[in-house]
């Protein structure tokens, strides 16, 4: 018996990132991982344990802070530039002017990254390190171009880090992300210092403290602020019963894996890509006989088997009551229909419990439809779906081919 590893082998997500994500649809498992506890500090520590479909909702989310602070900051430096002008000598005039015309072009430049990057996880994250960084270097270039002992006549300077930092908290970074940030800004503030006199005094030790207190504050901020964006991203993509994509979740990932087929075509290349369409045979039974409550046992039981026989890339979806829909990526036909079979035998041979941990007979139908040419995947669906019908009108507990000549059993 095959491992679900042993099927096709889908080209690596990084060499998919191009307009249309790659794999289209994320990992159901990873999913499940973050049902076990959605705000716990494993989750929001680092993007290690995140599916891909959330790190697309998550860098979307972020994109809009970027947009947003980044036009707050470039409105801020020409004004701030007139405060220069106010309070500073003359002759650091052209010290300041130099490192705000820079500062300026860089959060122009961070503008136009971010706002074409819809669909770029990297350039997105890439485009937010950069909002927090160009202050910070700006701030940096003023203190070593300053000539020695004018550090002390610079007019509203020092609170740049501490701005930053406050900053933090209202991007959705994980806390991996923004300790990094809080530790490169305690450096900066340090240099300041040292460029300033203050360093080891007691105001520089005020300084200091202040700072880690701000990053302690806006790590909690950035650990609750993700915990909430994946308790809304999961309420509203995933089925609560089984933790795996409702039907909402499964007709975006249709439009991706329509769109990922296709600029891969363009490419020269038509990845094979199936559909199966399942359903558990005699549902209505189940639940009449041994009631509701086992028969959402069975269910969430089932979707466990699905996932246990399917592989990261693929899309493990409950179409609705007893329904479950799997898009298998660069899986041809022939591949698919052993997919099908192997899920088939699984399930027939599984302990489904109930209440008293007896064993319920469970058994599924299945049918299979792999995409033909560059049809929609809808359409593929459609045919998925009627060779179920043809399983189940069969005898069921059997898998139907729906791009075969002749529909096929396999049983």
């Amino acid at each position: 018996m095959s491992s679900p590893t042993e099927r096709g082998s889908p080209p690596r997500p990084e060499q998919r990132r191009r307009h249309v994500p790659g794999p289209p649809f994320g990992s159901p498992r990873s999913s499940g991982e973050l049902r076990a506890s959605l705000t716990s500090i494993r989750d929001t520590f680092s993007n290690r344990h995140h599916s891909l479909d959330f790190a697309y909702s998550h860098a979307h989310y972020l994109r809009n802070r970027v947009l947003a602070v980044g036009v707050i900051f470039l409105l801020l430096t020409p004004l701030w530039a007139l405060v220069d002008a106010m309070m500073l000598p003359r002759e650091l005039w052209g010290t300041t002017l130099i490192g705000r015309g820079l500062l300026l072009a860089g959060l122009l430049g961070v503008l136009l990254l971010a706002r074409a990057s819809r669909e770029h996880i990297g350039r997105i994250r890439l485009s937010a390190g950069f909002l927090l960084a160009l202050p910070a270097a700006f701030y940096a270039l003023v203190l070593i171009l300053l000539p020695n002992g004018d550090a002390s006549r610079l007019a509203g300077y020092a609170f740049i880090p501490f701005l930053l930092v406050a900053a933090l908290s209202v991007f959705p970074f994980t806390i991996l992300e923004s300790l990094a940030a809080g530790l490169a800004l305690l450096w900066l503030l340090a240099f300041a210092q040292m460029v300033d006199g203050s360093w080891l005094t007691p105001a520089g030790f005020e300084g200091l403290w202040l700072l880690t207190s701000l990053l302690v504050v806006s790590l909690a901020a950035n650990h609750f602020q993700l915990s909430l964006l994946m308790r809304v991203y999961r309420q509203a993509t995933h089925d609560p019963l089984t933790g795996l994509l409702n039907r909402g979740a499964l007709s975006l990932h249709l439009e991706k894996l329509q769109a990922w087929r296709r600029e891969e075509q363009s490419s020269g290349s038509l990845p094979p890509c199936a559909v199966l369409m399942m359903d558990i045979d005699h549902f209505k039974k189940i639940n009449d006989t041994h009631g509701h409550s086992v028969g959402d046992l069975i269910l969430a039981e089932f979707a466990r088997v699905l996932l246990a026989q399917t592989r990261n890339d693929d899309c493990v979806a409950r179409y609705g009551g007893e329904e479950f829909v799997i898009l298998l990526l660069n899986t041809p036909g022939d591949r698919a229909a052993e997919v099908a079979e192997r899920i088939r035998r699984a399930v027939e041979a599984h302990h489904f419990p109930d209440h008293n941990h007896l064993r319920v007979p469970v058994t599924a139908s299945i049918g299979v439809a792999s995409l033909q040419g560059d049809e929609a995947p809808e359409q593929a669906l459609e045919r998925a779906d009627a060779a179920l019908y043809g399983a189940k009108e069969a005898g069921r507990n059997r898998v139907m081919r729906a791009d075969s000549p002749t529909p096929s059993a396999l049983a």
